[in-house]
């Protein structure tokens, strides 16, 4: 469903924003208030646990994202529209879709150009028409299953399928384009989110969700213990129908136009300084999380080289700090004064490691105001069953955002 955030919300102060978080009380009791470690905290339920209640737009998998309902809370309450709002590490582009949805302007950059390539259609998206006459016009029939090994995942003709179409796509719109034909744009961006998972929505047979693909060896193994093979897939009729699903809630309604770039976080020199007012974003956490084995096969159609993606991987406390440093040192530049960032963490190590505290400790002494730690505690986990984990059970159920202000 669209976004319920009313547009033009006044910006508060610090001390207003603050009190509103403290008195909030629309999902259950009011926020508890408390300190810790010198760090003010406020713990509740800001946003539902419910999946699917945000635009369908945002219904696309990737790794380690947060909901949409993050940035809602914090863009309604620290914007105006027309407003920049900015996220450095845009994974699917969460915080700069929502942007668009709310009258915003969006700004995103991540290293990973698999990033780029999943937002940018979402922001001006074609017609279920104008995807469904496109796709009439691939060469469907000029498909090579060059790589015998992706058997493991497709039916042969899938397979002859989705290399037509990555062929077809990698002339029509090169990485190297950065403004590609939106239509062309749009169904690569699809076709990244059908490639695995495990339902006949997807061009694969039976595997894991698709913001994982396994490897070749495991998906084999997977086949001979499920006693299963690629069945034929239609990946024209699985865009189409994925396009429909996506577009129900209608395109982004009239926004700035978006400025969206690939690189490291740390230095973005195109956005001007002064320029953004609000960062709501998540930093990889610690070496949790394995980027490039994740999207070798979304490399792969896109046409990337995956081991050219340089995430960082950073397993001690003291080297995510100060890359955190780095970042939140450029986001200082890019701010107004009395702008705000949204820095989100999740629980790792099963909360052994507060990585809170390690922000709050990176952002001493650079011109922020610590505010507090907004803690969204919800009785669930992000961790799909499929992994064998349960519910409540380990795995991330709290969004730990440190809220810091630009200084005047």
């Amino acid at each position: 469903m669209p976004s319920s955030a009313a547009r033009g919300t006044p910006i508060a102060p610090a001390e207003a924003l603050l009190a509103d978080i403290h008195a909030f009380s629309a999902l259950g009791p009011r926020t508890a208030h408390f300190v810790d470690g010198g760090i003010p905290y406020f713990v509740n339920e800001f946003w539902t646990a419910a999946q699917r209640r945000a635009h369908s737009l945002h219904e696309i998998s990737y790794r380690a994202c947060f909901k949409p309902q993050l940035p809602e809370f914090f863009i309604a309450r620290l914007t105006a529209p027309g407003d920049a709002v900015h996220d450095p590490f845009m994974g699917r582009g969460t915080t700069p879709l929502q942007a668009a949805l709310m009258g915003r302007r969006p700004i995103g950059n991540d290293i990973n150009p698999l990033s780029l390539l999943l937002t940018r259609p979402r922001l001006t998206p074609p017609t279920p028409a104008q995807v469904a006459a496109r796709l009439d016009e691939v060469t469907w029939a000029d498909g090579e299953a060059a790589r015998d090994d992706l058997l493991a995942f497709y039916h042969p003709q899938t397979l002859r399928q989705l290399a037509a179409l990555r062929a077809w796509l990698l002339r029509r719109a090169p990485l190297a384009c950065s403004a590609p034909d939106p239509v062309d744009d749009w169904i690569r961006a699809v076709a990244l989110t059908r490639l695995t998972g495990h339902s006949p929505g997807f061009f694969s047979v039976y595997t894991l969700p698709p913001n994982q693909a396994v490897r070749v060896e495991a998906q084999i193994r997977i086949n001979a213990r499920r006693n299963q093979v690629p069945p034929q897939r239609d990946i024209a009729a699985i865009i189409r129908k994925k396009t429909l699903s996506l577009l129900k809630d209608g395109p982004p309604g009239a926004h700035p136009p978006a400025d969206l770039s690939v690189g490291p976080a740390s230095t973005t020199p195109h956005i001007a300084a002064g320029s953004v007012a609000l960062v709501v974003t998540s930093p990889p956490f610690l070496d949790v999380v394995q980027y490039e084995s994740d999207n070798w096969l979304r490399c792969w159609f896109a046409g990337i080289e995956a081991g050219s993606v340089t995430v960082a991987l950073h397993r001690s406390e003291a080297s995510w700090t100060a890359m955190v440093r780095a970042v939140l040192t450029e986001q200082a530049r890019l701010l107004r004064p009395g702008g705000h960032v949204a820095f989100e963490v999740g629980e790792i190590r099963r909360g052994t490691v507060l990585l809170e505290r390690l922000v709050w400790q990176a952002a001493a002494g650079l011109p922020f105001d610590r505010l507090a730690v907004i803690v969204n505690k919800q009785p669930f986990t992000k961790t799909a069953h499929c992994w064998g984990i349960g519910n409540n059970a380990v795995g991330t159920n709290t969004n730990r955002i440190v809220l810091l202000r630009r200084t005047r």
